[in-house]
């Protein structure tokens, strides 16, 4: 950055807050920086971090909506935003795509543990996007915008479990992140520990056969566990640093996880016979049941570089995780041992355990190996009349090794897949409002192509085309089609097959609940799945209720040759899959094999809408230096933004150059350049009139610090403040809105503080308002059916055909309030009835599945701000209380006659329930 540019950008940061604006702005093209005689023209980037496409965002949140989420960590976080970050494609493509200031990340754990005060923004970005960062269109883009010069140091501890006891759960974390200067640290430590739940404690009723029924002996209930008793730990370190002498940045990440489990699998009861001849069972080990004990070592690494090549910008990441495991399954006694030694009169029936009985136990070892790599290469090469054509290319290098062993098989598995993949989307634009074809509003056309290559399955192809179209400012609608080839998984292939003995399964066709043997695992006959897909959507922010956005999808799915879990076991399966079942002379099930199968066809349709709000409410208080907001301001005073009233098109236009120019990924270098050469005393007005020397020695007055030197903290929270200033709001006063000053400092004098404001975690609020948001979503399937193989029926799976049942309604809330340090978060959930049916042979048996309303509930409050604490241990001190499904509701499953089948008993089903805590979070 030359003098020359600072003091042509000085001179747009005193002409933006200067009136009148004398000099007349002029467009100017991408790329260019300079001055011409009488005019202005200060170019730069978007918004640091904010992404440039033409899909609107399904959901946005500023500094002010997250701290009314009430979160303690990004993951909190995302798990409240949950229905607006999943797909509504409905082809399960995993977690989203993260975006940290708009740049892929390797892993989402460099993100994850952060707190969400550094978080200046959040946009959720429709399917579509993840496109343009080198992934399919099956999952949303969520982009973290972080603020500049953030430090924090945590400790969070929490003490949760159900209402009704049981179990328990502690967890302790401590977290430490700076971001100062392009440059990123965190390390995060977190201990877990979860005590045992017997299905004793919630009064399970045991499957007859299960286990005899001794006279005397202990109920078996009491050594079955529903809630293994397990702890887990972990260590994560990130880092990252934005270079800004040759614009690239890089990201690493490293972690460390350890977790051990023990669950309980009942009592030793085998049938013993006397030298006598008499039959008795007897019961071993009360003080020793089976147990199963596991334990597993995850090692991870990841990390990101991106750089500018020309006119396009490089990513490239990398994910490596490596994981151990160990199970250890006690065997039952051996039971010939015993029965000898009964014969021989050297083992009564009541008498102790015999020397040798004791089998010991079975281990079952796990080894997986994964990396992923990916490089895209995105830019605007070209341009248009109607604007830039966006391009990028894409390609990426998977490797997976998975190997076990088990004493309880006789053989070993590794399996080893190898994807490359490659691909290539690209956006034209066709017309832009106010320019090329301008009546249409703004049109673009994507297309996007790729293949993947898999060491065990082939070559596979994939192919979109879609079309956005921005009716209005407010309104775009968005048509896209999608053909896919997709493999079936490793493990779905080529897991080992397990016998599991005494399995409780409801058979439909009988209508009970039996003891089987079950066979699991891979099925190596699984063929490529083949996708065609539609999607249309609309998504409207409203003119007529301020911040809020309402948006409609409908998608079509259309597949063949589906793999997926082997449904409930119904008549229909049954004769479908007839070698799958094996029955004794009586009919009744011995063993089934429920390793995946392959549907010949599937299609669905659903509408899925959204509607989401936010804003502030109350009245604001005074505050030094402020008038309260319904005052009008003094004459001669002028607004954030500029002008007693809205500003002119003139003053918008300078203000957004100056804004984009400060938010580039250098703004804060260009801001202390400028500054430092204005303390110099060079005087700027000769080259330029707007020049106004007495308002830049008050502004520079702002930035120095007590010893009279330049600060680089109060330029970078002055920085910060444009950054985060909503340029819609401009002339509604320097505190019309949250968002005007969320995140931000109260003035360039404050003091930074834990979270990059002054005297508290993000600084919101400060005016005294409220803040309050609410997000909707609602999902209604239309269409479901399966054609299991050709020659067949096809299955309506809404009437609970096929083995299997949806619901056709869903429904989530997420509603929170946040003022004066005392906030709420609402989570409401529903989901329709759903029925499984169980077909026309005698003795058969439907289940349906009532419908289930739950609610979560979260209250926390700042003491430090509720008690006007500036200073010592309750300053950045947070309480929260939590309280999921308040009502305690469970999903009631019923058969025919209105009973609830043993396997589907409430307790199995959710052991849980109402589930309460408490977190104690303090921030330095």
């Amino acid at each position: 950055m030359t003098i020359r540019q600072s003091l042509m950008l000085g001179c747009a940061f005193v002409a933006t807050f200067s009136l009148p604006l004398r000099a007349q702005q002029v467009p100017a093209e991408r790329g260019d920086e300079g001055a011409i005689q009488g005019s202005i023209v200060v170019t730069g980037e978007r918004l640091r971090g904010q992404l440039d496409v033409e899909q609107a965002p399904v959901l946005e949140l500023n500094a002010a909506d997250i701290e009314a989420v009430g979160a303690t960590s990004v993951t909190e976080l995302l798990e409240a935003i949950a229905p607006q970050t999943g797909s509504s494609r409905g082809r399960g493509g995993g977690q989203p795509v993260f975006l940290v200031n708009g740049i892929r990340i390797g892993s989402f754990r460099e993100l994850r543990s952060y707190p969400p005060e550094a978080i200046a923004k959040v946009e959720v970005l429709p399917e579509e996007v993840a496109q343009r960062f080198g992934f399919p269109p099956d999952r949303r883009v969520v982009n973290m915008i972080l603020k500049e010069n953030y430090s924090s140091r945590e400790i969070e501890l929490e003490f949760e479990g159900p209402s009704r006891g049981g179990y328990f759960v502690t967890e302790q974390e401590a977290t430490l992140l700076t971001i100062n200067d392009g440059a990123r640290l965190n390390i995060n430590a977190e201990i877990q520990d979860t005590s045992l739940l017997t299905e004793a404690e919630r009064g399970v009723i045991q499957t007859p056969g299960s286990l005899p029924d001794v006279a005397g002996d202990p109920d078996p209930a009491d050594y079955r566990s529903l809630v293994a008793d397990g702890l887990t730990a972990e260590l994560t370190a990130n880092w990252a640093k934005a270079l800004i002498e040759s614009g690239t940045s890089l990201s690493l990440n490293a972690s460390y996880e350890r977790e051990q489990a023990r669950s309980l699998s009942g009592l030793n009861s085998v049938m013993l016979v006397d030298a006598g001849g008499a039959e008795a069972f007897r019961t071993f080990g009360v003080d020793d049941p089976l147990e199963r004990r596991t334990s597993s070592d995850k090692i991870s690494a990841s990390g990101s570089m991106n750089r500018r090549l020309g006119d396009f910008d490089l990513t490239t990441t990398f994910d490596a995780i490596y994981t151990e495991s160990e199970t250890e399954i006690d065997r039952r006694f051996d039971t010939t041992a015993l029965r000898d030694a009964a014969l021989a009169g050297t083992l009564a029936l009541d008498g102790a355990l015999p020397r040798g009985a004791d089998a010991g136990f079975d281990v079952a070892r796990g080894r997986t190996i994964t990396g992923e790599s990916k490089a895209t290469l995105v830019g605007r090469p070209i341009i248009l009349p109607a604007g830039e054509v966006s391009t990028s290319f894409d390609v990426g290098l998977d490797w997976k090794n998975i190997t076990s062993s088990d004493t309880r098989t006789a053989l070993d598995t590794d399996l080893t897949r190898r994807r490359l993949d490659a691909g290539t989307n690209i956006t034209v634009p066709i017309a832009e409002r106010g320019g090329a074809w301008g009546a249409l509003g703004d049109l673009s056309l994507n297309l996007g192509a790729g293949f993947e290559d898999l060491s065990d399955f082939g070559t596979l192809y994939d192919w979109s085309a879609g079309l956005t179209w921005g009716v209005t400012s407010d309104l775009t609608l968005t048509a896209t089609y999608i053909m896919a080839d997709e493999a079936p998984s490793l493990t779905n292939l080529g897991a080992p097959q397990v016998q599991s003995f005494n399995v409780p399964i409801f058979d439909f066709t009988r209508g009970e609940t039996v003891l089987a043997t079950v066979l699991s695992g891979g099925n190596p006959d699984l063929l490529a799945e083949q996708q065609r897909d539609w999607k249309f959507s609309a998504n409207w922010e409203l003119p007529f209720w301020k911040d809020t956005r309402f948006s409609a999808e409908y998608i079509r799915n259309r597949s063949s040759n589906v793999t997926r879990n082997f449904p409930a076991l119904t008549d229909e399966i049954e004769a479908a899959f007839p070698d799958r079942v094996v029955r004794d002379g009586a009919g009744q099930l011995v063993s089934l094999d429920r390793r995946p199968v392959t549907f010949a066809r599937t299609r669905s349709e659903r509408l899925v809408f959204g509607l989401s709000t936010r804003g502030n409410f109350g009245a604001g208080r005074p505050e030094a230096g402020d008038r309260p907001s319904d005052t009008p301001p003094r004459e001669g005073r002028r607004r954030f933004g500029g002008g007693d009233g809205p500003p002119n098109p003139e003053r918008r236009a300078a203000f957004m150059r100056f804004r984009e120019r400060v938010c580039a990924e250098d703004g804060l270098e260009v801001l202390v350049q400028f500054a430092e050469a204005a303390a110099r005393g060079e005087d700027l007005s000769a080259s330029f009139p707007d020049f106004d020397p007495e308002r830049a020695a008050r502004m520079l007055e702002r930035m120095r610090s007590e010893d009279g030197t330049i600060d680089r903290d109060r330029i970078a929270q002055f920085r910060e403040r444009i950054c985060s200033f909503d340029p819609s709001r401009m002339g509604q006063g320097r505190r019309g809105d949250a968002e005007g000053q969320a995140g931000g400092p109260e003035s360039p004098r404050g003091r930074r503080g834990p979270g990059g404001g002054p005297g508290g975690p993000g600084g919101f609020g400060r005016d005294g308002r409220g803040r309050y948001f609410v997000n909707l979503t609602h999902t209604i399937e239309l269409d479901s059916t399966i054609l299991i193989a050709d020659g067949l029926p096809v299955l309506d799976v809404l009437a609970g055909e096929g083995g299997g049942g949806i619901p056709r309604h869903k429904t989530s809330l997420e509603a929170g309030i946040f003022r004066n340090g005392k906030g709420m978060r609402l989570s409401a959930r529903y989901t329709g009835k759903e029925t499984i049916d169980g077909g026309d042979a005698p003795g058969a048996s439907d289940l349906t599945f009532g419908d289930l309303a739950t609610v979560d509930l979260r209250v926390f409050f700042d003491l430090g701000r509720l008690l006007k604490q500036d200073e010592g241990f309750l300053k950045n001190f947070r309480v929260s209380f939590r309280a999921d499904n308040v009502f305690d509701a469970r999903r009631r499953v019923t058969d025919e006659n209105g009973e609830v089948p043993l396997s589907y008993q409430p307790a199995l089903i959710d052991p849980t329930g109402r589930y309460i805590g408490i977190d104690l979070r303090k921030m330095f």
